[in-house]
Formats: C-alpha cells, sequence, structure tokens
C-alpha cells in the first residue's frame, strides 16, 4: 500500500477528516486561528443550513462519506489490487471514483433532508437532533434494519470482495466501483442517518460510527457486531421514546 494512489487514497480520507475537524471547532478556537485568518475560517466554517447554502450542505457530507466510508472500503480496494497481480486489467482511480460518486448521490440527499429537518426546527444548526420523537425513530429504524434480509445481503458482498469482484470483474472497473458503492450505501446509510441524532459535526459520533461500520464488514468480527448493534439502537430508541430526552 505505499504506490501513489495508495498514498493519494490515505490523503484524501485524512485531509476530509481535518477538514471535517476545522469545520466541527469551536467558533472561539477558530476566531484564534490566526496562522490562517479568523475571517476565512469563520467563513468557510459556516455550517448552518441557512448559513452556508445547499452547495456547501453537500459538500460537507461529501466530505464526511469520504471520510467515514472510504476506511470501510480499504479490504474491497486492496482485493482489488491483488487481482493486478494475477494479470487482471484494472484501473484504481475508476474504482475509487464510482465509489466516491456513489456516496456523492447520498450526499445530495443528506444535505436536503438537514436543511428540510432544519426549516422544520427538528434539529439545531449543527445538525443534532431536537426533537426525541426524531431521534427515536431514527435510532429504531436503524436498529431494526440491522436485522434486515438487505443489510444482510449488502454485508455478505462487504465481506468477500474477491466474490464479488470475481462475480462482476466483465462490467469494468467503475461499474465495479459503482456496485461496490451501491451495496456499501445499502450497509451503511441507516447508520449515517444517525448523524441526525449524534450530531452532524460531532467528531466524537462520526469516528464511533466509522469504527462500527470498519468493523461491521470485517468477516471474523462483523458477524458478531451487526445483531447486537441493533439490540442497542432499539433499547436506546425505547428510551428516548419512554424519557423523552
Amino acid at each position: 500500500m505505499r504506490a501513489p494512489h495508495w498514498l493519494a487514497l490515505f490523503g484524501l480520507i485524512l485531509a476530509a477528516w481535518a477538514v471535517l475537524y476545522m469545520m466541527s471547532a469551536p467558533a472561539d478556537l477558530r476566531a484564534a486561528g490566526r496562522l490562517y485568518g479568523a475571517e476565512f475560517w469563520a467563513d468557510f466554517c459556516t455550517l448552518t443550513p441557512d448559513g452556508a447554502g445547499f452547495a456547501r450542505m453537500v459538500a460537507m457530507w461529501a466530505l464526511m462519506s469520504a471520510a467515514m466510508m472510504a476506511p470501510t472500503a480499504l479490504p474491497a480496494f486492496a482485493t482489488y489490487e491483488d487481482l493486478a497481480r494475477t494479470g487482471a486489467e484494472t484501473r484504481f482511480a475508476a474504482l475509487v471514483g464510482g465509489y466516491l460518486a456513489i456516496w456523492l448521490g447520498f450526499s445530495v440527499f443528506a444535505a436536503a433532508a438537514q436543511m428540510l429537518l432544519f426549516g422544520a426546527g427538528l434539529i439545531d444548526p449543527l445538525g443534532g437532533s431536537l426533537s426525541a420523537a426524531l431521534s427515536a425513530g431514527l435510532l429504531a429504524l436503524a436498529g431494526a434494519y440491522q436485522f434486515s434480509p438487505i443489510k444482510e445481503a449488502c454485508l455478505s458482498k462487504c465481506r468477500a470482495p474477491l466474490t464479488f469482484f470475481m462475480q462482476h470483474w466483465d462490467e469494468g472497473p467503475l461499474r465495479n466501483g459503482l456496485r461496490l458503492g451501491a451495496v456499501c450505501l445499502g450497509c451503511c446509510w441507516a447508520l449515517m442517518l444517525l448523524g441526525f441524532v449524534g450530531g452532524v459535526m460531532n467528531i466524537a459520533f462520526m469516528g464511533l460510527a466509522t469504527i462500527l461500520m470498519v468493523l461491521e464488514k470485517l468477516p471474523e468480527i462483523g458477524r458478531w457486531l451487526t445483531r447486537p448493534l441493533g439490540v442497542a439502537l432499539l433499547v436506546a430508541a425505547a428510551w428516548i421514546a419512554v424519557t423523552g430526552l
């Protein structure tokens, strides 16, 4: 994984996390950032839907998707590169580009959802839930989805990337990337929407969610994680529904 394309991918992931961290930094800390210019960072990090606008909200979600979802696909990307050593024709950039294109589409949907929820007064300016009903509903949705056949089917493909690529190899790297992204989206969309519960720009939540989604796609670990995580999410949903917290 020392080849230039791997270094570029790791650089993309690290850069996305760095920008998200700067976006989530407290306003007073950003204002103190004399090295970068307080006015620049204050403007760049305006993340409220009314202040940022739809296009910048999409860009923020795209950064979040790249930061959180690219690490979950690293085993699949590594498997794809291993196939190159067999003499098969591979195009790494096209595969990754197709994968991220799917998550860009999700980012458009998520940004629109954030704008609508903010306009309805259901979330705060940084994307955290202000409604117990919304929090309970999203947690219940994510918890129930952990037990769904669709989730299991998507996870089975993510956990066996070699089989996945062999089944669809003739489609080419771009379509394989799109298909891999769609499968990954099928695994993780409900967990990603929990950002509206924990806070869209909550770095701690994003880090925890990324770790869980990475582990869930590992064959030896994920099969012990998926259903217990679903139970935990359903319990959390019930607790919020009963207590109103």
